[in-house]
């Protein structure tokens, strides 16, 4: 396949982030779901807190607990551990702990480092937790009205890539959705890896009329904005929707692997015209990538 038929010879750019892998575990799938969905919605990196996304669902046979689980990744954009703890906690205390009969686990591969659960999760039991030796690990029981949470006392973070995004150009609505979906079904199936916009509808950029909302709209790829820009939209014609996938990993090679599965999924897609990728001349980011580098 010659990519430059459909593909920008151009590249995004990346930012270096911290996270942590956890595994959190229910009972039943549905609390699964809404835990890992809930505890990773909000992407909120670029004002300063913590940006998420569910990796992959896990079969019981591989959980700790043997119950249904999924991997999420936290994301933190600055190196200030301590606001990293405190906003994380938010996330587990507020989304997690809540849900009946929850359990989370740290699968951090390798990490750099540790943060402690205690003093703004475990605390939640009001100096009645305590700490137990269970599932081969060490883990804090909160106790709570429906016995009881656990969460491992510790959690490993990382260094990994953030911001590595991608534009599907798309004539149709139904082209939006049809390929939206099958992104992020090739996302989830590269390890390692999540999108934590999902598919994004509001592509950004950093200079901003207004800076105390921070990044505001890409004004040039707004459709709707084609005809009273003029020679300044960028919008090519015929296009009339720019969904934008942002994705981070714990690494570029695994980065690279879901971009290029998931483009190579939807080239044939009706109606998505053609992919190219957001990025501010390389000023934004830490590094740069060439699209065609990775379809190659």
């Amino acid at each position: 396949m010659d990519y430059k038929d459909k593909v920008d010879d151009t590249f995004f750019e990346s930012m270096n982030g911290k996270y942590i892998r956890a595994l959190i575990t229910a009972e039943d799938w549905e609390t699964v779901r809404n835990a890992a969905y809930d505890s990773t919605s909000t992407p909120s990196a670029v004002i300063g807190r913590v940006e998420a996304g569910v990796e992959s669902f896990v079969n019981p046979n591989a959980t700790p607990d043997g119950r249904p689980g999924a991997i999420c990744q936290y994301w933190f954009g600055l190196d200030n551990l301590e606001k990293f703890e405190v906003e994380l906690s938010y996330r587990i205390r507020q989304d997690i702990l809540v849900k009946p009969f929850t359990r989370i686990f740290d699968v951090t591969n390798n990490p750099e480092g540790y943060i402690g659960m205690m003093k703004n999760v475990g605390h939640c039991g009001d100096g009645f937790e305590w700490e137990i030796n269970e599932f081969d690990r060490k883990m804090i029981n909160v106790p709570i009205a429906v016995p009881d949470f656990q969460i491992e006392s510790q959690f490993g973070y990382a260094d990994g890539i953030m911001g590595g995004n991608y534009w599907y150009f798309c004539e149709t609505k139904e082209a939006v959705l049809e390929a939206g979906k099958i992104i992020i079904d090739e996302i989830m199936d590269v390890p390692g890896v999540i999108a934590p916009f999902g598919v994004c509808s509001a592509a950004s950029k950093p200079e901003t009329n207004y800076p105390w909302i921070g990044p505001t709209s890409n004004h040039p790829y707004c459709p709707s904005l084609k005809e009273k820009l003029g020679a300044e939209s960028k919008v090519p014609d015929g296009v009339n929707y720019i969904p934008e996938i942002v994705l981070n990993s714990v690494n570029q090679e695994q980065l690279n692997k879901a971009i290029k599965n998931s483009v190579d999924a939807i080239l044939d897609v009706p109606g998505v015209l053609r992919i190219s990728a957001g990025n501010f001349g390389g000023k934004l980011g830490d590094s740069t990538t060439n699209l065609l580098d990775i379809l190659k």
